[in-house]
């Protein structure tokens, strides 16, 4: 068993526990039920910004203990203001530290798009998702059936959230909804966490044309992001080169000021 695997196995029972703790109709009693998301998409290809979601992460898997002390409503703020185009918060604990607090205190602040980044695999989790303020969710391919993908991105849609389906290899590629408009691609292998963005430049070419491409993990220069760019992605999900630092919010700043001429999204 991969890691992978034991993280979806602890997820499942942990979204059978919420489920009896905060039934569905407690959580639609939530403020955000009455309030329109905004869009992740628009904001990824806004041509004032640069395609920056900013990611408020604790740890990980694969490097343990990140920023262990992190304020989510100070560093997202932060990422705003230095011009990130959309947030992103990790809300799982076990494995990577956060909370669904973490997405509400940063959703105090802001009103760019927050994505939820976690392990959905439950439609619970959907509407959990809009119950604590986020606009759009992240639906990995590669965790889910066919009917699962339909069914929640089915769910998130019709709670007006965006959904960034990411994938990893060709056959993630093959399963998309012919409706998904925003497509990550993880350049870290989720079997051995090992990063490989040039993965991510030669998977480029079998995305669909009309999706908004996303390039995720391993972006740590504005090289690395120019690269990217140019190959085709318009967003660009950067957590850990950003959090590993005393002033997540000031990394983030600098990266975004140290940015280039780039090129148009296709």
């Amino acid at each position: 068993m991969t890691i992978l695997d034991k993280i979806i196995a602890h997820k499942r029972q942990e979204v059978a526990g919420q489920k009896e703790l905060y039934p569905v109709k407690l959580l639609e009693r939530s403020i955000y039920f009455q309030a329109r998301p905004v869009s992740l998409k628009k904001y990824i290809l806004r041509p004032d910004l640069h395609g920056i979601i900013a990611e408020f992460k604790r740890k990980s898997p694969s490097k343990g203990m990140i920023n262990e002390f992190a304020n989510p409503g100070q560093i997202c703020l932060g990422y705003m203001q230095a011009g990130a185009s959309a947030l992103s918060v990790l809300t799982d604990t076990t494995y990577f530290g956060g909370s669904k607090n973490d997405l509400i205190m940063a959703r105090k602040n802001n009103y760019c798009p927050i994505l939820r980044k976690d392990f959905i695999v439950d439609e619970y989790q959907v509407i959990e998702s809009r119950s604590i303020g986020a606009d759009a969710i992240l639906l990995i391919v590669d965790v889910l059936t066919d009917n699962e993908i339909k069914t929640l991105f089915g769910l998130a849609r019709s709670l007006d959230m965006e959904v960034l389906f990411e994938v990893h290899d060709t056959h993630g590629v093959d399963r998309l909804p012919p409706d998904a408009r925003i497509v990550g691609v993880n350049s870290r292998n989720l079997k051995n966490f090992s990063v490989d963005t040039g993965h991510a430049i030669s998977l480029v070419r079998q995305l669909p044309e009309n999706v908004v491409k996303v390039a995720e993990s391993g972006i740590d220069s504005p090289e690395i992001y120019a690269t990217l760019r140019e190959a085709g992605y318009c967003g660009f999900l950067i957590g850990e080169y950003f959090m590993r630092e005393a002033s997540p919010q000031k990394a983030c700043e600098q990266f975004i000021s140290g940015l280039k001429k780039h090129v148009p999204c296709i």
